[in-house]
């Protein structure tokens, strides 16, 4: 079983992107743009609703509701690198 690190920051950018910072220092810029399709995250298309984001106790992922989350191993998997976002142009 892999485990992966968990969230200790998360800041909702411009555009549908999370920074998410984990325990193990590394930041990484999350994407969230392509689950607007999913019927279970399309709330977060309000841009009000988006940045209520929070880190979920023990890190273990982030959520907006009760009804709306991701896991670490998502954003971790699936994240881009801040250092690798940056060299390629996306602003963070």
């Amino acid at each position: 079983m892999c485990t992966y690190p968990k969230v200790k920051t998360v800041t909702p950018l411009d555009d549908g992107r999370l920074r998410v910072t984990f325990d193990n220092d590394v930041c990484k810029v999350y994407d969230c743009k392509p689950l607007l399709r999913k019927p279970v995250f399309a709330p977060l298309a309000n841009r009000w609703l988006f940045r209520t984001v929070q880190v979920d106790p023990g890190g273990y992922g982030v959520s907006w509701n009760e009804d709306i989350d991701l896991a670490e191993a998502e954003l971790w998997e699936h994240g881009v690198t801040l250092e690798v976002a940056q060299t390629v142009g996306v602003p963070v």
